[in-house]
């Protein structure tokens, strides 16, 4: 095997000591930490092959199970995708696993399904931005009083036109008001 082919971290099996695990590399050996021993072992000139499948990627040889595993965590959280009995907090239970549908006027132009869980994250996301922007404008120091209160009717009003979304809340201190809002909000 190649020195270039072996990693430090890398499950290794020789003929003669078993699995060891390779701890360390010089242009040429491996110190290898096998059951009994550490040993220093020439990749090139022994027969040591990968304990376990391994993948190339990018002329860099690493566990499959580990290439597997990163490639699907990192392709899950990428897309955003959650498990199917997975519970969106907040969510009213009636809501759970539905669907938003946009069914255009024209027949022959496809809809567009939303799963309900996605379109709710886009409102919460929505309401915690403006609630954010709310501290903002209210703590800042370059603003005079009266653009306070003009950013703060804007707001406001925004609040207003989303409690057509507060159906979706399970609870009704969640939801969207164009009143007075609570003090922690």
């Amino acid at each position: 095997m190649p020195i270039q082919s072996v990693h430090i971290g890398m499950r290794v099996r020789h003929p003669q000591y078993g699995v060891g695990v390779v701890k360390s590399l010089t242009e040429l050996t491996a110190e290898i930490s096998f059951d009994d021993s550490r040993r220093t072992i020439a990749p090139a000139s022994s027969e040591i092959t990968p304990a376990e499948p391994t993948a190339a990627v990018s002329e860099l040889q690493v566990p499959l199970s580990n290439f597997i595993r990163e490639t699907a965590h990192v392709v899950v959280e990428e897309l955003g995708l959650e498990k199917d009995d997975t519970i969106v907090q907040g969510l009213a239970n009636r809501w759970q696993r539905g669907a938003l549908v946009l069914r255009p006027a024209d027949a022959s132009v496809q809809s567009k399904e939303v799963p309900l869980e996605t379109f709710f994250h886009k409102i919460v996301m929505i309401r915690n931005n403006l609630r954010v922007l709310e501290q903002k404008v209210n703590a800042s120091d370059k603003l005079t009083d009266a653009d306070k209160v003009e950013l703060q009717q804007y707001i406001t009003r925004c609040y207003g036109s989303l409690t057509t979304f507060n159906i979706l809340f399970k609870n009704k201190e969640d939801q969207f008001s164009s009143g007075t809002k609570k003090s922690d909000e």
